[in-house]
């Protein structure tokens, strides 16, 4: 399959001096290294799992590659469109091609619109439909997504957190994009319901042909959901490949540590090691030197602190950047 979203040397930073208002807060000069030199390729009609800990700059990564958050540096391409080229006309253009269901059901519909007015409303702005087609393109889609008619009347404030995200679902597709991404879409619902939207977000993706970039730190849902899995630690890729091969062989000892921290997934064949992780997620404000894993790594080098490891291809489109393994540099 050919690719549908290429990422090259993607970097966000943040000015962590600026606070509310834009006002400066902080000492100069402190930046906020959310992402850092991303490669990235996601395959049409595929499902990328994008795996790692809260703050290693996922969430980041996802809205980056939408230009939501514009990158400080790289380069982010939609089949053959320069994303990053584009101008503010160009850029409301790709906008209905590519989409974002965000985390959280509560925040990201406003509480004073209907759900009527919430789902039509990137029809609206973007001139497509109007009138009579409006409300019929809106009902279709809703009662996709098991809503009806009947909702349309009514406020996000009336509805459960997984109606709720059923809502927002409705809305990143009802301009028929080709790219969504899925930033952590399930991680704030009850477990019963997660697997519902789930379940729901893969009949969708069979139905109209999607792309997704499914964001989440749940190693379970991601080995359920994707078909190539990145491992993202402290704003870089640390390990990518397919499913099968980064569950059943990973490679990386942060994805081994992964792994090992969720003792209730079983996978035939699998070689996971037992390996625990020390102390908490450094700060994106001062990354550690070298490879970024190493304060936290059971198996680390001195070599570990001096340089990032370059990247070993494992074979089959299997990859990790870890200087234990063979022609790492």
């Amino acid at each position: 399959m050919a690719d549908l979203v290429s990422v090259r040397g993607l970097v966000k930073h943040y000015d962590s001096r600026r606070g509310l208002l834009g006002r400066v807060t902080g000492n100069p000069g402190t930046l906020v290294q959310a992402v850092n030199g991303v490669d990235l390729s996601i395959a049409e009609g595929s499902t990328t799992g994008l795996i790692g800990e809260s703050g290693c700059g996922k969430s980041t990564l996802g809205r980056a590659i939408l230009r939501l958050h514009e990158p400080t540096a790289g380069e982010v391409r939609f089949g053959d469109t320069d994303v990053m080229a584009l101008d503010p006309g160009g850029m409301k253009a790709m906008r209905r091609r590519m989409q974002i269901i965000f985390q959280d059901p509560y925040a990201s519909l406003n509480p004073r619109r209907t759900v009527g007015e919430i789902v039509s409303n990137p029809l609206r702005l973007h001139g497509l439909v109007k009138g009579r087609e409006l409300q019929d393109r809106t009902v279709e889609i809703l009662e996709r997504v098991g809503l009806n008619a009947g909702h349309l009347n009514r406020y996000p404030h009336q509805f459960s957190g997984g109606q709720r995200q059923r809502i927002g679902i409705a809305r990143a597709l009802i301009m028929k994009p080709e790219f969504v991404v899925c930033d952590e879409p399930v991680s704030a619902l009850d477990v019963s319901i997660q697997a519902q939207i789930i379940e729901l977000l893969e009949e969708l993706k069979r139905e109209f042909g999607l792309t997704y970039l499914f964001i989440s730190h749940d190693i379970s849902v991601i080995g359920y959901v994707s078909d190539r899995i990145a491992v993202m630690y402290l704003g870089r890729i640390v390990e990518e490949g397919p499913t099968e091969a980064v569950l059943t062989a990973p490679a990386h000892p942060y994805t081994k540590a992964l792994l090992a921290s969720v003792p209730h997934i079983e996978h035939a064949g699998s070689r996971r090691a037992s390996v625990k992780l020390k102390g908490d997620l450094p700060s994106p404000t001062n990354p550690p030197a070298g490879c970024s894993f190493h304060t936290r790594c059971p198996v680390a080098m001195a070599e570990c602190a001096r340089a990032f490891p370059g990247t070993t291809d494992l074979g089959r489109g299997h990859s990790a950047a870890c200087h234990l393994l063979p022609g790492a540099a």
